[in-house]
């Protein structure tokens, strides 16, 4: 017994040991440079993934992407109404397990940015902030408001000192290297008076007290006060100027843009992000994050806008499933190679820069002592290449793009000559791929919702009420009831019966019912939440009740006192003739009303309720149906999610957890701008490359691998305008094609560059494809032309100028290989065309 004790002591001495020396408090500052880490400038690159937006059983994957994709910080917000949803109540199990994200962080070796905020937008249901905070006496948010303060500065070091406890601050030994406080504070803070500047000196002062031993910075406010950092968000931040002499940092490069129920798919070309990138690190800047650098889910009721849709894809690096988003992953993975090469002449001096011509820069950064030498050259004109002179040699530089020359000679990288493997990834449907029924859906069950008042919670009021003041948010729902009486003879009334019911609500949608009939549905969208609903309805001799059914799609997140828009309807409600020449208001009636569903107050999305109805008379494409059914887990370990094709709106659960609202009955207007490509060259904003224009916002909607058990899976919708649960279907997340495409004139791949010059200049461009799971091998080359080619991954063609072998010499190359290698040139190929710059173009398929 005395010998195991010893060795348990041993054991446990070793691993205090092992903690001891691998967590060495660390010393963060700044200058007017950099970040100073234990005395050293770093040229830092970060990238943002929400914690709650994906599953603890991602994180490690999605933490070792980013690593390996070269950044070296993970920034995450902190969510207060996630952690307080009752006040003095927290909680920080499962997705909310803000410690263990930290941790997982660091494990890797990287550093952490933990934006507390506690405001933090994000797209977040009421900009992250508890709905009780509202209802407190007195409040008001984001200004010299005495409540409010005492709430921001109880939270905030609510999280700072659990952060201390687990010693996850740089200055413990932890990897959180920065803290930010409010957040975007300067766009809105004209809103807010003379207030807003003695609010923000406050909050900075707060913040600071709270001493955690590494900086604190504010975005988007440059009148931060010393000594905390003002930083720079938005699409390009390469002219933005600090103030007080702090270092140059961009903390939002926005990589995409989120997608709204109703509107098109925005995405961002990754050369012109890479462009962004590199301008900002060419004119001084050293700390760049990416938003996101993987977006994820908004599950549940999470998101806002409102009407911001359930999946936060972002067109992030990384996509909302946790795959590589490709070329866009790769190609900033080689320019953040890139910039390390040249992070050492970067830190030790100021950018010198020089005009080349028009639209034309070369910046030079220079240790002088060694003559280590680093070189941005950059053609930020968006029409024309150009050829420049730079050291006695020339370079041709593409439009809109930076070169990066690491010893002031060769190019390691050009933002707009893409090395990186490109991928195609679909949905592949599982109902066909299923061995039994088992595993997919089918076997729906169903209970109807009621219309109207159903509870015994139900109120009255003279006159309408606001929603969001009236429910606090504790359901998207409220149901307004009103019972008239109809003599015949009403002046609104045509034939006796007929009448136009007309309803102004601030939204966000609206459905009407009539004596338990549905009679009409509208929808406000992002750009107006506002809903005026006007339908024809039939009344009855005698007593008549209109139910109308208000509901929310997420909260407002952004402006200046958002926090006091709206919702709900707050009328007029009026009947009226169809020429409106008689008019009777409803409004200031006595109404009744119902907070949330009948289906909510019985827990039905737990599916546990014995109320369920089976059998052959399945209810569809009537509104306010809840359906259940059972699975059992799709094979495999792809990425999966639900095809709802076939339903209208509503909310899903997988064994009782949430997986978000779904309504791919809204589509986006065919009339956008929506194009099948997007010049990539000049300024990019969130309307320049639009994609689904026509198609539902969101079709696929994401089911997390670690919610499911091997069999016996409950899936519960609630369907509130109409559909059939029998179309849906699971479908996985899958890489359907591998693609690549080279030019003679691309740098040689970034990874050659420790090689020698003359080395280099031997290997010459080069084409690499590789598959996207370790246990795959290139089964087929479907495509393959050195020449001229046309297209795009996925719609390749031959040129006028194609070799006739180059199918050929890849099938050698590559087929049976997880990955290959070959050089793009007239020595590999022979030559089709001379006088012409050729590019190698290829797809292949991984099985």
């Amino acid at each position: 017994m005395a010998g195991n004790r010893a060795g348990v002591l041993a054991a446990v001495l070793a691993v205090v040991l092992l903690r001891c020396l691998t967590s060495f408090a660390v010393n963060v500052t700044y200058d007017h440079r950099a970040l100073v880490i234990d005395g050293s400038r770093r040229v830092l690159v970060s990238g943002s993934i929400h914690y709650p937006r994906s599953t603890p059983d991602m994180w490690p994957d999605l933490i070792q992407k980013s690593k390996d994709g070269g950044l070296d910080v993970i920034e995450t917000y902190v969510f207060w109404d996630l952690h307080e949803t009752t006040r003095n109540q927290y909680d920080f199990e499962g997705r909310k397990d803000l410690v263990k994200f930290v941790k997982l962080v660091g494990d890797a070796g990287l550093y952490v940015h933990l934006r507390i905020g506690p405001y933090v937008c994000a797209e977040w249901n009421y900009g992250g902030f508890p709905l009780w905070l509202h209802f407190i006496p007195g409040i008001e948010f984001r200004t010299d408001n005495e409540p409010f303060k005492v709430e921001m500065q109880r939270f905030t070091a609510f999280i700072v000192n659990m952060m201390k406890q687990e010693k996850l601050y740089a200055s413990q030994g932890g990897p959180i290297i920065l803290s930010q406080i409010e957040n975007e504070y300067g766009n809105v803070a004209s809103s807010y008076g003379p207030r807003a500047k003695t609010y923000i000196n406050w909050a900075a002062a707060m913040a600071t007290s709270l001493d955690t031993g590494v900086p604190w910075i504010m975005c988007q406010q440059a009148d931060a006060p010393d000594p905390i950092i003002n930083t720079c968000n938005g699409f390009y931040c390469d002219n933005f100027t600090p103030n007080f002499a702090k270092p140059k940092m961009w903390t939002e490069n926005w990589s995409g843009w989120f997608s709204a129920f109703g509107g098109p798919v925005p995405y961002r070309p990754v050369e012109d992000l890479a462009f962004a990138v590199a301008r900002f690190y060419q004119r001084n800047g050293t700390f760049q994050n990416y938003y996101m650098y993987h977006g994820g889910t908004n599950f549940g009721r999470s998101s806002g806008g409102p009407f911001v849709s359930t999946s936060y894809d972002y067109d992030a690096p990384l996509d909302e499933y946790g795959l590589l988003r490709q070329p866009k992953y790769g190609h900033l993975k080689d320019l953040h190679k890139a910039i390390k090469l040249c992070e050492e002449a970067m830190v030790s001096s100021d950018a010198s820069t020089t005009s080349l011509g028009s639209n034309l820069e070369a910046t030079i950064y220079k240790k002088t002592e060694s003559g280590l030498c680093s070189a941005f050259l950059a053609n930020f004109g968006a029409v024309s290449d150009a050829t420049v002179n730079f050291n006695g040699n020339s370079y041709h530089l593409p439009a809109w793009s930076v070169s990066i020359l690491p010893d002031c000679k060769n190019v390691a990288f050009n933002t707009a000559k893409i090395n990186s493997v490109a991928t195609i990834s679909s949905f592949v449907s599982q109902s066909s791929k299923a061995d039994n029924s088992e595993a997919s859906l089918s076997d729906w069950s169903w209970i109807t919702e009621p219309v109207g008042i159903s509870s015994d919670n139900a109120f009255t009021r003279v006159g309408l009420v606001e929603q969001i003041n009236t429910t606090a948010d504790q359901s998207d729902y409220l149901w307004y009831s009103l019972s008239i009486d109809i003599k015949g003879d009403e002046p609104f009334l045509e034939d006796g019966s007929h009448a136009v019911l007309h309803v102004q609500s601030l939204g966000h949608a609206l459905h009407a019912f009539v004596n338990g009939i549905f009679s009409g549905s509208g929808r406000g969208n992002s750009g107006n939440s506002k809903v005026v609903l006007d339908v024809p309805i039939n009344l009855l001799p005698g007593a008549n009740k209109i139910d109308l059914l208000s509901l929310t799609v997420g909260l407002q997140n952004y402006g200046g006192h958002y926090d006091l828009r709206g919702a709900g309807v707050t009328g007029p409600v009026q009947l009226k003739g169809s020429n409106s020449s008689s008019i009777t208001d409803l409004s200031s009636q006595q109404w009744k009303y119902q907070i949330g569903l009948k289906g909510e107050e019985l827990s039905l999305s737990d599916g546990v309720s014995s109320l369920w109805t089976s059998g052959s008379s399945l209810p569809t494409n009537q509104p306010l149906i809840w359906y259940k059914t059972t699975f059992d887990a799709p094979d495999g370990d792809n990425p999966l999610a639900i095809d709802f094709t076939g339903m209208g709106k509503g909310e899903a659960w997988v064994n009782g957890e949430s997986i978000g609202r779904y309504w791919p009955a809204y589509t986006a207007s065919t009339t956008g701008a929506c194009t099948n490509s997007c010049n990539y060259k000049g300024h990019y904003d969130d309307r320049k490359c639009l994609k689904d224009c026509g198609k539902p916002s969101q079709t696929f909607y994401h089911v997390p691998r670690s919610w499911l058990k091997p069999s016996g899976n409950v899936l519960v919708l609630f369907e509130e305008t109409g559909g059939d649960p029998t179309r849906t279907s699971f479908a996985t997340r899958e890489v359907v094609s591998v693609c690549s495409r080279i030019s003679e004139s691309h740098p040689t791949p970034i990874d050659m560059w420790t090689i020698s010059s003359d080395a280099q200049k031997q290997a010459g461009p080069t084409m690499s494809l590789e598959c996207p799971h370790p246990d795959q091998l290139i089964s087929s080359i479907k495509f393959a032309s050195f020449g001229t080619p046309h297209g795009t991954c996925g719609s390749y063609s031959h040129g006028k100028c194609s070799s006739s072998n180059a199918l050929s010499i890849l099938q050698e190359a590559c087929l049976g290989s997880r990955s290959c290698s070959v050089g793009v040139s007239i020595n590999t190929f022979g030559d089709p065309c001379t006088g012409v710059t050729k590019s190698l173009a290829v797809e292949a398929s991984c099985t």
